[in-house]
């Protein structure tokens, strides 16, 4: 999903990022327990290893982490807890980043329609950029025309975060940290926020999400990989074949907020359940293929919301014979297929992105819930924990 993924591409030009620079050092190991020497029992894994990336122009350093297990590696950014690189191999085992970013600093805080970042406060959109809790109205930055968007104009893609190494067993990564004070992008609490990227011994890609709060208010964290299986600038995704375990989705208006309506995905374009290419009807002239310029939709899961990650989607390259499942805790998915994606981007293999060269699965709860009370609730109180997971598993056929 994106800024009316139009308003970042149309203002990339004009962002404060340009006050962006980078400089190269070498990676460093991490110190500590963390980094301690791979045994036997975890041989391939390695990491993880901090390094310089860029300088904020407020002085703020950004620092890149790689962790790599099981086959798969990371490249994750301090600025956004942005995933910059997810290298898998291919059926013939030969690795591709199939994560669709920069290859500097400048980009990303002058123009990214999101590219590989954690979203918060809240995920997805809120109309009108106002949402009403325990009787007191909320006002939000309106930067999706009259919308907010993903935490609203400096959410968390746009905010460093504290790094450190994450082992637990047999398992390695991140784990990424901060503190949104109270009314930070008009937000009510104090939000504590933690987020680990775990990497498996057998390369699955989980993502954590917990946060605690000191006082009412509404919570929905995601992450905005833009994916492409045959590899970041290899072209377009629409022969990717999908498959979502949704018998229904939530249309939306001509601003992109759900009606309210969760309508079967039965005779539609958006019937996923038995796996079909993306592109097979993008062309489709059903109104909400209309509105959205193609896919940007919430997914209603058949699963519901589950104590642990559920698998819901599967998408195969046929390619490269790279596949990936999708599994969460989480009721929705929000699928994009990289509409807004316009030919102005250069990505990190210095290849222009187009129309439809990468697509998003954002699991979420639904998209303007703090003001639609048929939608699962988004609202956390004190004494409660938001938590959330979703895992990436990845493979060949």
């Amino acid at each position: 999903m994106t800024t009316s993924r139009r308003t970042v591409l149309a203002a990339a030009a004009g962002a404060a990022a340009a006050a962006a620079t980078t400089t190269a050092a070498a990676a460093t190991p991490a110190t500590g327990p963390a980094a301690a020497t791979d045994s036997p029992r975890t041989a391939g894994r390695r990491g993880p290893e901090r390094e310089h990336f860029g300088t904020l122009d407020d002085g703020t350093p950004v620092d890149r982490w790689t962790v790599a297990a099981g086959g798969t590696r990371l490249r994750v950014l301090s600025y956004g807890g942005i995933v910059q690189v997810l290298e898998i191999p291919d059926r013939r085992g030969r690795p591709a980043n199939v994560s669709l970013g920069f290859a500097d600093l400048a980009g990303y805080v002058a123009k990214s329609p999101y590219f590989g970042a954690l979203i918060g406060r809240y995920g997805n959109r809120i109309a009108g950029a106002r949402f009403t809790l325990d009787g007191t109205e909320y006002r939000l930055p309106a930067n999706d025309g009259t919308n907010s968007l993903h935490g609203g104009d400096r959410g968390f893609d746009k905010r460093v975060w504290d790094v450190e190494p994450y082992r637990r067993g047999a398992d390695t990564g991140l784990t990424l940290r901060r503190v949104s004070p109270h009314g930070e992008m008009g937000y009510p609490g104090t939000l504590t926020v933690r987020v680990d990227y775990v990497l498996t011994p057998r390369g699955d890609f989980r993502i954590d999400y917990e946060a605690t709060t000191d006082r009412a208010t509404v919570v929905n964290l995601t992450h905005h990989t833009y994916f492409n299986l045959a590899g970041e600038g290899s072209g377009t995704v629409h022969d990717h074949r999908l498959r979502i375990d949704a018998s229904r989705y939530t249309p939306v208006d001509a601003g992109l907020i759900p009606t309210g309506e969760r309508a079967p995905v039965a005779r539609t374009p958006f019937d996923f359940r038995h796996g079909k290419p993306i592109g097979e009807d993008l062309r489709d002239g059903h109104e909400q293929i209309l509105l959205g310029q193609g896919y940007d939709h919430n997914f209603v899961l058949d699963k519901g919301i589950t104590a642990s990650p559920e698998q819901v989607v599967t998408v195969a390259d046929p390619a490269s014979g790279r596949i990936m499942r999708i599994a969460t805790t989480e009721p929705g998915v929000q699928f994009y297929s990289g509409n807004f994606l316009d030919g102005t981007l250069m990505g990190t293999s210095g290849r222009v992105y187009r129309q439809g060269d990468g697509f998003c699965l954002e699991t979420q709860h639904f998209p303007d819930s703090p003001n639609q009370a048929g939608f699962p609730s988004t609202v956390l109180r004190p004494g409660q924990t938001y938590r959330s997971s979703t895992v990436h598993s990845f493979g060949t056929f």
